[in-house]
């Protein structure tokens, strides 16, 4: 009979072992004094015992009441201890975190978040590796990779996509002579030699080719770039101009063109399986990467 036990039993039980009195467990829990003599008169049943009897000062517990008490005590700590999902303690947690995050994602989201997790979760191992758009699903599934940084349209099916910020885009180029006519006509802009970055396998297609062909205009791409920091690269050492995510500027070496109209910005996302919204680690986690993002 004992498997009928509920936790306000117990509750009542627990109350009864530190004050000795109906009444005064009853304020304690905050119910009747009625109410806590029907579960007391439940609870004999159950376990086959009077549990408490009646004297002169109260309620004394029986031998077999004294035997349970420490049990009973133990119990209600670890309910007590349960973690709420949105709670966890950072700094006492020990595990390895793998995370896979373009390279502007990385400098961006990841590099911060490491420099705050050395003090906030010490215990905290981090693999940090290049974004990876095949079979991440699957990574995720079988716990190879915990979370991604990426843009919303790379997120496979399978996966919650959490949005953290939109993105705009910034046109720049190693010539400072481009800076003196002012702001710069998109039609002047075309005449020039462009970088696009394509992760992954290369293209001379980006995203801001629709966006010129609305604006009825054609921009001539000449270099496809793995990553925005060999872009960067590359246009220090040239005079092409390329769109570069407007938080990684300023950049040393470049310049910030200034335009007439931009290229439509981009969502950030969090990409991480199902399963981890059931992390209270991972819902903190989060929570601190929106901090960083709006220090």
């Amino acid at each position: 009979m004992i498997d009928k036990l509920e936790i306000s039993h117990l509750r009542i039980l627990d109350a009864l072992f530190k004050l000795g009195k109906l009444s005064a467990a009853a304020e304690h829990l905050g119910v009747s004094q009625q109410a806590v003599s029907l579960q007391l008169k439940k609870l004999r049943d159950l376990m086959r015992d009077p549990l408490f009897v009646r004297t002169g000062h109260g309620m004394a517990a029986t031998p077999y009441a004294r035997l349970i008490e420490p049990h009973v005590q133990q119990v209600l700590a670890d309910i007590s201890a349960i973690p709420l999902p949105d709670s966890v303690t950072p700094d006492r947690v020990e595990r390895t975190l793998a995370i896979c995050a373009t390279d502007y994602t990385q400098q961006v989201i990841v590099g911060p978040l490491i420099r705050d997790l050395r003090i906030a979760a010490p215990g905290v191992k981090l693999i940090v590796s290049g974004i990876a758009v095949h079979h991440l699903t699957q990574k995720m599934q079988q716990g190879e990779i915990d979370l991604a940084f990426t843009s919303d349209g790379y997120v496979p099916p399978g996966l919650v996509s959490e949005p953290l910020f939109i993105e705009q885009y910034r046109c720049v180029a190693a010539d400072q002579a481009m800076l003196a006519g002012g702001v710069m006509p998109l039609d002047r802009l075309v005449g020039y030699d462009f970088i696009v970055t394509s992760p992954g396998i290369g293209s001379f297609k980006g995203s801001a080719d629709a966006w010129f062909e609305r604006q009825g205009l054609r921009r001539k791409v000449v270099l496809s770039a793995p990553s925005f920091f060999m872009a960067q690269q590359y246009l220090r050492q040239s005079s092409m101009v390329g769109f570069m995510p407007a938080r990684l500027l300023p950049c040393a070496g470049l310049f910030d063109i200034p335009l007439e109209k931009y290229p439509p910005g981009y969502e950030v996302v969090a990409a991480y399986h199902p399963s981890a919204n059931k992390d209270p680690f991972m819902r903190w986690l989060l929570g601190r990467v929106r901090l960083l993002l709006k220090a």
